[in-house]
C-alpha cells in the first residue's frame, strides 16, 4: 500500500468517527447516544419504511443489537414497530410524531454544525471530496 493510500484510508476513517462523536457531544443535551441519534436519522430519511433487518444493515450492526435499540426507542415513544399483512415476522420501524420531532431538532443540531465546520472551506475541493467519497462508498458496498 502506497503511503498516500494509507494516510487517505487513515484519515477517511479518523474524520469519520472525529465527525460522528463531534455531532454525539452537539446532541447530548437531547439525551441521545449516538446509536439512538443514528437509528432515528436513517429511519426519518428513508424513502420507505425500514424492517428492523434493514434498519441494522444501514447502521452496520447485528440484528440483536438493533432490536435492543429499537426497544429502546419504543420504550422512549420515538417509534413503533408495524408487521407488515404479507409477513407478521418483518417489523417496519416507524417515527412517531415524537421521534419526528425529536429528528427535525437532530438534524437542526447537526446542519449548524456541518454549516460550522465546512464554512471555511473551498466549495470545489468540497465538491471534488464529496464525489470521491460518494464513488467510493459504491465500489466498497458492490465488492461485500
Amino acid at each position: 500500500m502506497s503511503k498516500l493510500n494509507e494516510r487517505f484510508s487513515s484519515a477517511l476513517h479518523s474524520t469519520a468517527r472525529a465527525w460522528r462523536l463531534a455531532v454525539d457531544r452537539r446532541l447530548k443535551h437531547l439525551g441521545l447516544s449516538q446509536a439512538t441519534w443514528l437509528a432515528i436519522t436513517i429511519a426519518a430519511k428513508a424513502t420507505e419504511p425500514l424492517s428492523q433487518t434493514e434498519l441494522a444493515h444501514r447502521l452496520g450492526i447485528e440484528g440483536a443489537t438493533m432490536v435492543a435499540t429499537v426497544d429502546r426507542l419504543v420504550k422512549a415513544g420515538l417509534v413503533v414497530r408495524e408487521s407488515l399483512e404479507t409477513d407478521r415476522r418483518v417489523k417496519h420501524v416507524v417515527l412517531t410524531e415524537v421521534g419526528n420531532s425529536l429528528y427535525n431538532s437532530v438534524r437542526a443540531e447537526a446542519d449548524i454544525f456541518r454549516n460550522t465546520l465546512l464554512a471555511n472551506v473551498d466549495k470545489e475541493k468540497l465538491q471534488i471530496v464529496t464525489e470521491l467519497l460518494e464513488q467510493l462508498q459504491a465500489v466498497a458496498e458492490s465488492s461485500s
